[in-house]
């Protein structure tokens, strides 16, 4: 474990490696799983704000879906997530050409929104846990995110290069320079 300020991280984060592969993997982190993606309270308002322009993206059984739950749920671990579709896939999930992904992100894309989509999710698979006196960030790894390992492999990424973007918008620049200078160190001590 590294700590950087009040963050313990997992040395996972510097050693495995990682980057996803939807042409293989087909997105199917947005369809599996036994919940939603994890959700902070602000995000849960920011949702809830640009509703009207995600729900053009959005398919209609996840439109029926948010109607029915709203735009967040408690899960049966009663953490605050997005609501699925019967239990399976999240409401926020569409399909384009056999890949599943964020209407969110997409509504982003096209700029339609300036909120991008849930860090749990841009995040992935890094798992941000708050305990009392600091905050854990630990590699998750699930069986559907073999391609993304095997790419990662391939390209010799580790988890927090493939992560940068998503780590700066979690927490800031700053942070990110600390990262790399501890990866630079972990890199030295194996010489």
């Amino acid at each position: 474990m590294i700590q950087i300020d009040d963050k313990i991280i997992s040395l996972d984060i510097f050693q495995k490696h990682f980057c996803c592969d939807l042409k293989l993997c087909k997105g199917a982190c947005c369809v599996h799983g036994q919940s939603g993606a994890p959700l902070l309270q602000d995000e849960v308002i920011i949702l809830e704000d640009i509703l009207d322009k995600v729900k053009p993206y959005i398919k209609p059984e996840g439109i029926e879906s948010i109607k029915k739950q709203g735009v967040a749920t408690i899960d049966s671990d009663g953490d605050l997530v997005t609501p699925l579709i019967d239990g399976k896939e999240c409401a926020f999930c569409i399909n384009e050409n056999g890949i599943s992904f964020c209407a969110i992100e997409k509504a982003w894309i096209e700029k339609k929104v300036d909120f991008r989509k849930p860090i749990s999710c841009h995040l992935y698979p890094i798992r941000v846990k708050k305990y009392e006196t600091f905050t854990g960030l630990n590699y998750d790894k699930w069986d559907v995110c073999e391609p993304a390992r095997k790419l990662g492999s391939s390209m010799k990424l580790p988890v927090y290069k493939f992560l940068k973007d998503a780590i700066i918008r979690a927490f800031g620049e700053d942070f990110y320079i600390q990262i790399e200078e501890a990866a630079l160190l972990l890199e030295n001590e194996k010489a």
